[in-house]
């Protein structure tokens, strides 16, 4: 397998595939690299070279005990591109993904980095803060560690429902959910339930500030999990010159819905 170490010595495992103008996915809790498998495929087969890692505590990378924050993910995407020299690299950061992509250029600068796109990311802010009286209450995302730490199967089993807005008249097929379930069990529980912090109470509003680079922004109005109105319309307000497209009754999910959709938008950002 392709391995890399952090600097506190976690093992991360990323796939690289195809060759010409790199392209890095980040991907969403409680998923690894294998969400991204249509995208990466799309983009290799039209010149792209595409690459996608398991954030560490996920996947087949290492589950450290510490080290889940967005200081340290991001760091930990800095060493991949460093350790594969990336440069003009694309950014892409699903859910929490969009988290630490955006960290990354904030802390790490954009020398490297050709573009950004935040898809259904919880930027610049998930949770309720006394200054962000809109945000989701913290009693929300109490009660999803509670359940993990319970029954972490059956949790993501129905979280599913709403992930994929099956309950809004989506259709996903069901070895997508098994595929789904498989790949968040493979997880930590540690991490998986460290990450529900990290997303809900970490604020990106000064990241956003930072992000000196071309960014597309994609969102679903039907997203019951990442609220459009609190994340990605406010993303696309604070990132200067973004561009923001918005999947109409799109699900969180809609690499997996609305994945032609996606596909085509991810290609057009790139040939721009």
């Amino acid at each position: 397998m392709s391995t890399f170490q952090t600097q506190d010595g976690t093992e991360i495992y990323y796939k690289d595939w195809g060759s010409g103008k790199p392209v890095l996915f980040s991907h969403g809790w409680p998923l690894d690299a294998d969400m991204w498998e249509y995208q990466m495929e799309y983009l290799s087969s039209r010149g792209y070279r595409t690459i996608a890692f398991d954030r560490r505590g996920f996947g087949r990378s290492e589950q450290p005990w510490t080290g889940y924050d967005y200081d340290t993910f991001a760091d930990d995407i800095a060493q991949l591109i460093e350790h594969l020299d990336l440069r003009d690299v694309t950014l892409v950061g699903f859910s929490m993904g969009g988290g630490d992509v955006s960290r990354y250029i904030a802390r790490h600068g954009s020398e490297r980095v050709a573009g950004l796109v935040l898809l259904g990311a919880v930027t610049p802010l998930f949770g309720q803060k006394p200054d962000f009286p809109e945000g989701v209450e913290k009693s929300l995302f109490d009660g999803i560690k509670a359940g993990l730490l319970k029954d972490r199967a059956q949790f993501i089993a129905d979280f599913s429902t709403p992930f994929y807005g099956l309950d809004q008249g989506q259709k996903v097929s069901d070895g997508v959910l098994t595929q789904t379930l498989n790949i968040a069990l493979l997880a930590s529980l540690k991490g998986t339930v460290d990450c529900v912090t990290a997303f809900s109470e970490t604020d990106f509003r000064p990241d956003m500030a930072k992000i000196d680079v071309p960014t597309l922004v994609i969102h679903g109005d039907g997203d019951a999990i990442v609220p459009f109105e609190i994340t990605g319309k406010r993303a696309a307000e604070q990132i200067k010159g973004a561009e923001l497209k918005v999947y109409s009754g799109a699900p969180h999910g809609f690499a997996v819905t609305h994945a032609e959709a996606l596909n085509e938008d991810l290609l057009a950002f790139l040939n721009r």
